[in-house]
Formats: C-alpha cells, sequence, structure tokens
C-alpha cells in the first residue's frame, strides 16, 4: 500500500462507510415493491437467507481483494494476477459503477424534485397528485436540473477524500438515515388499517414460495449489498491491515438487512392503509406515496408535509452514500493508475456521468423513441448493469479468491495473520461459501433471466 494512500479511521468508519454504499435506493425503493410483488414475508425470509449464504461470501471475496491489494479495482487485479487477463475484471468494475452511476443520479435527482414537492402534495388534487410523476420524468429541463444537482453533492463530497469526505460524510449522515426511517415506520404503523400491512410482512404463506420469488429474492440481496462493482473492493483497500474482515462484513450485512426491513415497515403499512395492492411496483415510491401523503392532507396537511419531508429526504441521502461509493471506485482509479490529481479525477467522472445521465433522463421524453435492443436508454443500461454486469463481477470476484489466489493468501487476509480466532473458525466454511455455493446461486440468478 502506498505510504500517503488514505486509509478509513476506525471500524466503526469502515462499517458507516460500507452500510452507506449497500444502503440506498435498493433498500427503501426496490425493497418494499420486491417484497410486495413476491409475497411479503416469504420473500422476506429468503432475502434475509441469501444476503447471509450467497451475498456475504462475495462481500468478503471483495474485501479479501481490496486490502490484500491496497488498490483500487483495476489496481488490484494487476498486483494480485499481473500479466493476466483478469485485468479485464478490473476494467469491468471500474466502467460498470460509473455507468451505474449516469442513471442512478437521474433517480436521485428524483428524490431532490420530490423532496422541494414535499410542500405541496398535502394541497395539489389527486388527479394532479397521480399525474405529477409521469409529466416530470417526460420533461426536459427540471429533470436533467435535478439530476445536476444530485451529481454536484456527490461531487462534492468525493472531492474532500476518504477522511475529510466520505468518512465524514456516512459517520454522520447514516445514523441520521437509521433515526428517520424509524419515525417514518413508527407513524405508518400508527395508521388505521396498517396492521394488514404488519401481518403481510412478518406472517409469511409458503404458498407463495415460487422459483421466481426465490431468485428474485437472491437478485435483491446482490444488489442490496452493492456486489460485483467494486465498491466494496475499493473500500476495503482503505481499510488498515489490523481491521477486521469479518466483523465488518457481518456489521455491515447487519445495517443493510435491518434498514430495508425497516423501510419495508415504513412503506408496506401505509400502502395498506391507504387501500392499494401491495404490488404495486416500481412506482410504488414515486406515485403511490406521494398519493398517500395527498390523503393525508386533507386531516393534517402539516404532518402530511412533514412526514413527505422526512421520507423523500431519506431516499435523497441514502441515494447519496450509494452514488458516492460509485464515483470513489472511478476516481481510485484515474488517481491510482492514471495519476491524476483528485480534483481533475472527481470532473472527469462527474462530467461522463452528467452526459450519460442526461440520455438517460430524456429518454422518458424526447428520446423516448431511441430503442436499444427493444429498451429506451435508461432501461437498457439499467438492464445491463442490474443483470449481467453486477453479477458477472460478483462471480468473477469469488471465483478469482476461491480458486486464483493461495488459500494461504486468503487465510492470512481473512485471519489477519492467524491472530483473530473466531475468523480462523469459520475460514473453512466462508472459503467453501465463496468456491461454490456463491457462484452456483449467481449462476441461478443467470439461468433465471434466460429462462
Amino acid at each position: 500500500m502506498e505510504k500517503n494512500r488514505e486509509t478509513f479511521g476506525s471500524r466503526f468508519a469502515v462499517i458507516m462507510a460500507m452500510a452507506g454504499s449497500a444502503i440506498g435506493l435498493g433498500n427503501i425503493w426496490r425493497f418494499p415493491y420486491m417484497a410486495g410483488e413476491y409475497g411479503g414475508a416469504a420473500f422476506i425470509i429468503v432475502y434475509i437467507v441469501a444476503s447471509l449464504v450467497l451475498a456475504m461470501p462475495i462481500f468478503f471475496a471483495e474485501s479479501v481483494i481490496g486490502r490484500r491489494s491496497g488498490s483500487g479495482t483495476f489496481g488490484a487485479m494487476e498486483k494480485l494476477a499481473p500479466g493476466t487477463r483478469w485485468k479485464w475484471l478490473g476494467f469491468l468494475t471500474v466502467l460498470s459503477p460509473i455507468i451505474i452511476l449516469s442513471y442512478y443520479s437521474v433517480v436521485g435527482g428524483w428524490s431532490v424534485e420530490y423532496l422541494f414537492k414535499s410542500f405541496d402534495f398535502a394541497g395539489m388534487t389527486e388527479g394532479d397528485v397521480t399525474g405529477f410523476f409521469g409529466k416530470f420524468i417526460s420533461s426536459v429541463q427540471m429533470p436533467i436540473l435535478a439530476h445536476t444537482a444530485f451529481l454536484l453533492l456527490v461531487a462534492g463530497v468525493v472531492l474532500g477524500g476518504v477522511r475529510k469526505g466520505i468518512e465524514q460524510f456516512t459517520k454522520i449522515t447514516m445514523p441520521i438515515l437509521f433515526v428517520l426511517i424509524v419515525i417514518i415506520a413508527v407513524y405508518g404503523l400508527s395508521l388505521p388499517g396498517s396492521g394488514k400491512g404488519v401481518e403481510y410482512l412478518v406472517r409469511p404463506d409458503f404458498s407463495k414460495l415460487t422459483p421466481s420469488t426465490v431468485t428474485a429474492a437472491m437478485g435483491q440481496a446482490f444488489f442490496s449489498l452493492s456486489l460485483g462493482v467494486g465498491t466494496i473492493l475499493t473500500y476495503a483497500s482503505y481499510m488498515k491491515k489490523d481491521e477486521n474482515i469479518l466483523a465488518s462484513g457481518l456489521g455491515t450485512a447487519f445495517f443493510d438487512l435491518f434498514f430495508a426491513i425497516l423501510a419495508g415497515f415504513a412503506v408496506m403499512p401505509a400502502v395498506f392503509a391507504a387501500g392499494i395492492a401491495p404490488g404495486a411496483g416500481p412506482g410504488i415510491v414515486f406515485e403511490t406515496l406521494p398519493f398517500i401523503f395527498n390523503k393525508m392532507g386533507t386531516a393534517s396537511p402539516l404532518l402530511s408535509t412533514g412526514i413527505s419531508f422526512l421520507f423523500f429526504f431519506t431516499i435523497l441521502a441514502a441515494a447519496l452514500t450509494s452514488a458516492i461509493s460509485m464515483m470513489e471506485v472511478g476516481v481510485a482509479y484515474l488517481t491510482e493508475e492514471k495519476g491524476m490529481r483528485r480534483r481533475t479525477a472527481v470532473l472527469l467522472i462527474t462530467l461522463f456521468a452528467w452526459v450519460v445521465g442526461i440520455l438517460c433522463s430524456l429518454s422518458f421524453g424526447p428520446l423516448s423513441g431511441v430503442r436499444i435492443l427493444g429498451n429506451g436508454i435508461f432501461d437498457f443500461l439499467d438492464k445491463l448493469c442490474s443483470n449481467w454486469l453486477l453479477p458477472l463481477g460478483g462471480l468473477l470476484f469469488t471465483i478469482f479468491v476461491g480458486w486464483k489466489m493461495k488459500p494461504s493468501d486468503v487465510y492470512d487476509e481473512f485471519t489477519n495473520g492467524g491472530t483473530l480466532k473466531a475468523n480462523r473458525a469459520v475460514f473453512k466454511t466462508v472459503l467453501l461459501l465463496i468456491r461454490f455455493v456463491a457462484p452456483a446461486g449467481i449462476i441461478a440468478v443467470f439461468v433465471s433471466l434466460l429462462v
């Protein structure tokens, strides 16, 4: 590791940064509607098991590579497998998060717009509320301005570096996020009729447990922990050598699972209280919840505005913590491999994501007729990354650690030179999961997509 390379200051900082990378739109936006579509409690049980058995081994694999190499994704492959084709894995996991950042920042921009729109939902007509989302995303100026504002917020944090930027932001933001989601969940549980939403989330109906439910839960576990794109690897490269990879990984997984389930309790009880079907789909946050806030406004406009503001502020903060980790992957590559100053690297990544993001935003409006393999620009990039590049990156990371690296090197990194008793005790199990179980799970996801 380079002498002047920054590291995180403490285990708490590591866990908050990695949890920030994991906790994003996948938890507060994607998880509730996935649980709604795939049977509630039954889906959640499979999701928890998949997170521990499938996702955690990939998380450990990325962590081992990152801290062992002390480099970002491209440099890690060059150091641990010099002169081999594994460098293409490094290139893949530099490119993927930058592409994801481009369209992710468009959705992040939606949360910026909805944060300010929170002050209006209570006073709008039902027709205006239900039609607002479609009108907004299909317009030109406002979505691009919101996308730009979101990217500038991300760039501002990354510009501060590891300690003064990422660490300070996540150490402050993540505890606030948990407090906010608890407040929203408590309020949702207090609404008349919310009990049916709670029952939906805690009482499993295993008759709804189909193969598609299992693969969807596996995919959500993979997506939720921000795996396969090098963000965990990059953050692990900023770990100190005495940090415990097992403890940091389990801490991150706990916070990620806990937040996702809290998000479910923040959304589903309110959805049931409003008499809306739980399988409302991806629009449940940006279309269904504003409708609920509007209904609340007839009884208490001030309370409606307050809860709406807190909810969309939580979405914005969660989106920011994930987007920051995506940008950092590309910045680490440009600073470490190309010798750029951090300021220049942040500027270049921001410009790239801004231009591609504009095309993604316009794909809901003026460029809606542009199709790539039958999909709009936004949907094409989303499916390319979420369905193929992320799982492919995760599969290759597990193969690299499980079969390319020397078991003695993996053991040395995972156990801190054999000094951690608990890590020694579980090492063989973790290596077994990395070598066989996680790759099998990822291949199952690929097969389900093809079918």
